[in-house]
Order: structure tokens, then C-alpha cells, then sequence
């Protein structure tokens, strides 16, 4: 037998005793968990140090090691991202809907785990925590196949987790690291119907594509994050500034980070010179039009295929657009329906873009950065869904449920 297929038994057969659990034993296990992570952080950074080396081998960009690399601080970060999903209402078992019939039937609709969740993710092994700990509180059991590039790293976080979950009411097998980094593995998991209930993928555009095109077990999809920041003719432009900058440079290797930046033709002539040489001075490369490129002579030219692009870098492209209406199309036809963005003074156009952009966020005057579900303060997030069915923005814990009808009677039969 597979280990996949081994795993995903294991953790399936645990799901009836975790439904068992109480809100507190579940928040319990939470937090062993954390004050785990931090008691071993040392030997979490010692393994994440063997995979940071591998990757500098094989010639990874500075940009994915950033994703890949664990600290202290980072770790207390996911400790406190338990911490915040502890404290957070558990939602299973919350009435959504109860109603009488007529014939005296009782119904209630009522949130319930959904089972056996796989989650498919790469190189950033916050991942590995926080999507157990989403899971686990809502009564999921989870498969995990992280990306080979954080094996180690994974490997040692899944170890400190399940000594640490030993000591407490959840059953450690809810809780499987599928350690196999062949690509077969991942082709297994997107077929595991029948044990898997859904499988979630976490990563690039070419992996997210390969789940939605070949999994037969049903997928929610986390988007790409082809995002933009359009800066309108009447926009601050010191706060203009303040905000693309954050959106670019702050963290470019998220998928909340921007990849282009669309500026009305009128503030581009005033002020998107000092843009860019704030810009130059944070080390990013700026591609730009024609109309750019004239006022920004060291912009290098940009194609179609840049603007359809997701850099996860310091690299950003720029657009001189005639108004709203060039932006939004832009958006429509380059963007993932991630995050978007509007900076402007002028509400009827910040009211028009946030109306009719289709996007999962959408912003007036602030950074597509705060697409996260911790600073929507949902704790730890399972991704950023960029779908329309079951869920769709940073998915927090009721994401991870479905439901259930209730249905109590007195002996009704039907006519």
C-alpha cells in the first residue's frame, strides 16, 4: 500500500473520534501545539536550515527562500496564529436555520466538519501549521503533502505537532504529513475519492492548474495573485506612494502582493517619477508602457505576457491608463479575481471600482497586503479562495464546514 493511501486511512479512521471532541479539548490540543512549536524551535529552525542550504544548491531565488526560511519570530508568529484560532468560536454544531412545518416537523440546519481535507501546498512550511490547526479545531481530519523544498522542515514540525498532540484528548493520526516527494504522490492524492472529501491546494499558478484540471475529488480553489493597484487622477500622492510601495516591496513573494501598477495619465506626468525612484531605491525592477517608459526612462519595456505574469518578486510592471474604465479592463483581463485595489479622493469612482471589479477583495485607499486572514482576524488561513462556490476571500474557519439538516418528528410519515 501507498503511504498516501496509508495515510489517508489513518486519518480518516480518526475522524469519529474527533468529532467527538468538545470546543475545550479541541482548543486544548491548540494549544499544546503552540507552546510545542516554541519549545522546539530551535530544532524546527535546525531542519528549515537543511532545506534553505538545498535550495541555495539548486539555485533558488532569493525571493522562494524568503517563503521557505523560519525564525524565531516566525515561528511565535504561527504559535500565535494557534493561539488567535483558539480564541476565535468554533463554528461546528452553530444552528444556521431551525423551523417547524406544518405536519410538526422540526428542522435545524447546523454546521458540520466536512471530514477528511487534503491540502497540496509548497515551499512555506507556515502552511503545515496553520492548516492543521484550521482543521483540527473544526473537526477535520487533514492529509498534507507540503512541497519537496520543505521536507525537512515539515517533516520536524509534523514530528513536535503529534508528540505534542500524544498528551492530549485529539487523536495524533487526524494529523498526516505525506512525505513522499515523487510527483506521483500529489497524482494520488487529486484520486483518493472515497477517503479524501476535498482537496485544497495552496501555491503557483502550474500547481493550482494541475489540481483543478486532474483531481476527481472535489477541489476549492486558491487563486494565483495577479493583483493591481490602480492610482486614479485625484489620489494623495503621498498616500499613492505609501501604498503601492507596501503592495510591491513589503513581502513580494505572496500572493497578495502587487505585480502591476495602473496610474491615470495625469498623476503619472505630476508624480510617478518619485514613484519610481522610491522604487529603484528598494531594489525593484520596474517594467513599464511606452508612456512609462517616457517618463521613467530606466523602465524596461513591458509585454502581455508580464502583465499576465505573477513575479513573486522585486519586479513590478507599470501602466499609464486613460482613466477607471482602462483600469478596470485591464483588471478584467489580467487579473486572478485575488485583490485589487483603487486609491483615489473621488468616491463615485472608489464606489464604481468597488462594485463592479470581480474580485475576492477589493480595496479603496488601502494595500492588497491586508488580503490575509490573520489581519482579517480569522487567525491562521487555509488559503485565499478566488472561486464563487462554498467559499470564496481568505477562508477562516466556517470555510471548513458544511452542513447538516436535523430533522426531529413524532411518528410524520409522508402522503
Amino acid at each position: 500500500m501507498s503511504e498516501v493511501r496509508q495515510k489517508a486511512i489513518q486519518a480518516q479512521a480518526a475522524v469519529p473520534q474527533l468529532n467527538r471532541l468538545t470546543t475545550d479539548q479541541k482548543n486544548k490540543a491548540l494549544l499544546a501545539m503552540a507552546d510545542a512549536l516554541l519549545e522546539k524551535s530551535d530544532i524546527i529552525i535546525t531542519a528549515n536550515g537543511e532545506d534553505l542550504e538545498r535550495g541555495r544548491q539548486q539555485g533558488t531565488p532569493e525571493s522562494m527562500l524568503d517563503r521557505l526560511a523560519l525564525n524565531q519570530e516566525r515561528i511565535a508568529g504561527i504559535a500565535e496564529g494557534l493561539r488567535q484560532i483558539v480564541d476565535l468560536p468554533d463554528p461546528v454544531g452553530e444552528v444556521l436555520e431551525t423551523f417547524t412545518r406544518p405536519d410538526g416537523l422540526h428542522i435545524q440546519k447546523l454546521r458540520v466538519p466536512i471530514g477528511l481535507i487534503g491540502i497540496i501546498y509548497e515551499a512555506r512550511p507556515n502552511v503545515t501549521v496553520d492548516a492543521a490547526g484550521l482543521c483540527l479545531k473544526t473537526g477535520n481530519a487533514v492529509l498534507l503533502r507540503g512541497g519537496s523544498s520543505a521536507l525537512s522542515s515539515n517533516r520536524k514540525i509534523v514530528e513536535v505537532l503529534h508528540e505534542a498532540l500524544a498528551k492530549t484528548d485529539l487523536p495524533p493520526d487526524a494529523l498526516q504529513l505525506v512525505e513522499d516527494a515523487n510527483r506521483s504522490s500529489v497524482d494520488e492524492m487529486l484520486k483518493l475519492n472515497g477517503l479524501l472529501d476535498v482537496i485544497i491546494p495552496r501555491g503557483g499558478a502550474s500547481l493550482i492548474q494541475n489540481v483543478v484540471a486532474n483531481a476527481t475529488v472535489p477541489v476549492i480553489e486558491t487563486g494565483a495573485g495577479i493583483c493591481h493597484t490602480y492610482v486614479d487622477e485625484s489620489s494623495d500622492p503621498v498616500m499613492a506612494a505609501e501604498i503601492a510601495i507596501n503592495a510591491k516591496a513589503q513581502r513580494p513573494s505572496v500572493c497578495n502582493s502587487m505585480e502591476t501598477l495602473l496610474v491615470h495619465a495625469a498623476f503619472a506626468e505630476q508624480h510617478l517619477a518619485t514613484i519610481a525612484e522610491q522604487f529603484r531605491e528598494l531594489n525593484v525592477l520596474l517594467k513599464g508602457c511606452d508612456a512609462v517608459r517616457r517618463i521613467v526612462p530606466s523602465a524596461q519595456p513591458v509585454s502581455e505576457e508580464d502583465y499576465a505574469t505573477e513575479y513573486n518578486d522585486y519586479i513590478l510592471n507599470i501602466r499609464v491608463v486613460s482613466g477607471l474604465e482602462e483600469a478596470m479592463q485591464h483588471i478584467a483581463q489580467y487579473g486572478t479575481k485575488h485583490s485589487e485595489c483603487i486609491v483615489t479622493a473621488n468616491t463615485e469612482n472608489a464606489e464604481r471600482f468597488l462594485h463592479d471589479v470581480d474580485a475576492a477583495a477589493v480595496y479603496h485607499n488601502a494595500s492588497t497586503r491586508f488580503t490575509d486572514g490573520f489581519e482579517f482576524g480569522y487567525g491562521a488561513e487555509i488559503g485565499i479562495s478566488t472561486q464563487k462556490l462554498h467559499a470564496r476571500g481568505p477562508m477562516g474557519l466556517p470555510a471548513l464546514t458544511s452542513t447538516k439538516y436535523r430533522i426531529t418528528g413524532d411518528g410524520q410519515i409522508r402522503q
